[in-house]
């Protein structure tokens, strides 16, 4: 792939300061900064060992277990500024690197912070909804999001336009707001947001607008996971958005608005392009005497462009999708060692049950999130609401954070 190398300044900036002893902040390491110029970088690693362990409802089909292990998240970024109140930020992911596609670009926004207890990003970066999905993956309890985090299911992912953060009445007050550029994946089975900034040629493109609001009583409870100060603290938050396709890449549907041929695989209905989508948010986080405990219930309501379409979570053209998940941790050795479980379900009108994931762990904090290993069980039944269909999983995932 071409290189895109950094300006001069900042490279002799970055060069500069690793010659120096460099300053850590709570994220990054500072590597050069005088006055309002600075230079920060910063990255994960995420090792993980992945076991799955499927029981199919068909008897025809194998029931073969599998495993592997990959990075699953290994980014990349670099943050800095030249004047007051201008900021840069831009990520890279490498862990997922394929064929052609080696780098997916995650965070990349310019940041103004001139209006007191407010930050305006513009560009790629988090839409303002789920408290699970704005938790970082380095600062879950359990290795993976539940659905109500996972942009395959109706969760907004990072999205390309304008978003602010603020707060207010000292921080027991947060909101965030985002009116952005977003695409979906086509797919029966999902509602799969994903960023325009890396898209496929299938991709539905769209705008999408929508916040959240969060109370914080007692003081702010941060986007993260695990209680190491043992403070009580409660919060509850709403969200909502709306996402609109602006009919400029529907693969699926023909001129007359009937299906493409492409969206069907061996007979079946796969792909469908999709015409709008609304969504709704209730979260509540406690933390407190070594406890961690957040729900969170979201509700879907989705158009397919073909009115017809009856597949998948679809029917009639109506996708109606429901998630919540209940999930918490104790600190049996505070700040090191803590038991967690979790709870979720995924539900669709045209599912025959619920999908059910139950999950326990076990999180070894050697320095906080930023070194952990973590280890989750996660029981699945009723995979994509079909009876009897049911995966067993296992995680493994050594984390470095810098």
């Amino acid at each position: 792939m071409p290189e895109h190398p950094l300006p001069s300044m900042a490279v002799g900036a970055v060069i500069s300061g690793l010659c120096l002893t460099p300053s850590v902040a709570a994220a990054g390491i500072t590597v050069y900064q005088e006055g309002d110029k600075f230079v920060k970088i910063g990255g994960r690693i995420q090792l993980q060992y992945h076991y799955e362990d499927p029981d199919h409802a068909d008897p025809l089909v194998s029931d073969d277990s599998s495993d592997d292990l990959f990075f699953r998240r290994f980014r990349v970024y670099v943050e800095g500024g030249l004047y007051k109140d201008w900021s840069g930020k831009f990520q890279w992911e490498m862990g997922k690197a394929k064929d052609d596609d080696e780098l997916q670009v995650k965070d990349a926004f310019m940041q103004y912070t001139g209006v007191r207890n407010l930050k305006i990003r513009l560009g790629n970066n988090d839409f303002a909804f789920s408290r699970e999905y704005l938790t970082s993956t380095k600062r879950l309890q359990l290795v993976e999001r539940p659905f109500t985090g996972d942009h395959n299911y109706g969760v907004p992912d990072k999205n390309l336009g304008l978003h602010f953060i603020g707060h207010a009445a000292g921080k027991k007050i947060t909101y965030g707001a985002s009116a952005a550029s977003a695409s979906i994946d086509p797919d029966v089975k999902k509602l799969d947001f994903d960023t325009p900034v890396n898209r496929d040629d299938d991709f539905n493109e769209g705008w999408m607008a929508g916040g959240r609001v969060e109370f914080h009583p007692l003081g702010e409870i941060k986007y993260a996971q695990g209680d190491f100060d043992r403070d009580v603290k409660f919060a509850v938050g709403a969200g909502a958005y709306r996402w609109s396709n602006d009919d400029d890449n529907n693969t699926y549907t023909k001129d007359d608005g009937t299906l493409e041929g492409e969206a069907f695989e061996d007979g079946n209905l796969v792909k469908v392009d999709v015409d709008d989508v609304t969504g709704a948010e209730a979260s509540a986080s406690f933390r407190g005497y070594g406890l961690s405990i957040d729900g969170q219930y979201n509700s879907y309501e989705a158009d397919s462009v073909v009115s017809n379409v009856t597949a998948g979570i679809f029917e009639n053209g109506e996708a109606d999708l429901e998630s919540y998940s209940v999930k918490g941790g104790y600190m049996v050795i505070p700040s090191r060692l803590e038991l967690a479980a979790g709870y979720q379900v995924l539900d669709a009108d045209t599912y025959a049950e619920e999908w059910t994931r139950t999950s326990f762990g076990l999180n070894w904090f050697i320095k906080k999130h930023d070194i952990k290993l973590q280890l989750t069980h996660r029981v699945g039944e009723n995979v994509d609401g079909v009876k009897d269909e049911d995966l067993d999983e296992a995680f493994l995932q050594a984390q470095y954070i810098f």
